[in-house]
């Protein structure tokens, strides 16, 4: 299980250090791809096999199904970790999250997330200030 929130930098390469409590889970393999809310979202090999499987077993006859196919799986990408602990982010995908220098990386169970910093405060003080309404709507859905 992922849980936490780290902040590191990306280097001039386009490398990211994924912290070290999260890469043992991770070391069979990871995908990397463009997330939801403009961040990145890493999966370990075992979880992403079985999300792309559900994705290709979504109707190709529905526009929005074909939109999020290709949304997640056109922009996935294999990671390997150096000796460092440090996966390569292609340009592609950073720019899509729009990461330069300072990124977050947050555990979200069965993912990592991966934010630009200051994307990631913006987002997480609306959802602070909004944190009451949320509850109660999760609460309507057994939460």
């Amino acid at each position: 299980m992922f849980i936490g929130e780290f902040q590191h930098n990306i280097d001039t390469k386009g490398r990211l250090a994924i912290p070290a409590k999260f890469r043992e889970q991770l070391k069979k393999g990871a995908v990397v791809t463009r997330g939801l809310d403009n961040c990145l979202f890493i999966y370990p090999r075992s979880a992403w096999e079985k999300i792309a499987k559900k994705l290709s077993d979504l109707p190709i006859s529905q526009s929005k199904a074909r939109a999020f196919s290709r949304l997640m799986l056109a922009g996935a990408m294999d990671v390997d970790f150096d000796s460092q602990g440090r996966i390569n982010l292609p340009d592609y995908l950073r720019k899509f999250a729009n990461i330069e220098k300072k990124a977050i990386v947050a555990g979200l169970y069965d993912r990592l997330e991966v934010w630009d910093k200051q994307a990631w405060d913006k987002y997480k003080q609306s959802t602070e200030k909004e944190s009451n309404k949320i509850a109660e709507t999760l609460g309507e859905l057994g939460v």
